[in-house]
């Protein structure tokens, strides 16, 4: 089992919102570079990135289509 990458967001809310979708669907998922994101107001240069395991990708893609 290898985290991928389901989608970037300029914003930890956005990021949020997805990984609820995500958890509705019962697929699990991690925000990487939510604290980078806020520092300096840096949101349009370090973007949030939510992970899923390879596994679950078609299928969060899915959920948040």
């Amino acid at each position: 089992m290898v985290l991928v990458e389901l989608g970037s967001y300029p914003n930890a809310m956005e990021a949020a919102m997805v990984r609820d979708r995500l958890q509705v669907e019962g697929i699990d998922s991690v925000a990487f570079d939510g604290g980078m994101n806020m520092a300096d107001s840096a949101g349009w240069v370090i973007p949030v990135r939510v992970m899923v395991l390879d596994e679950d990708l078609e299928v969060a893609k899915a959920a948040i289509a």
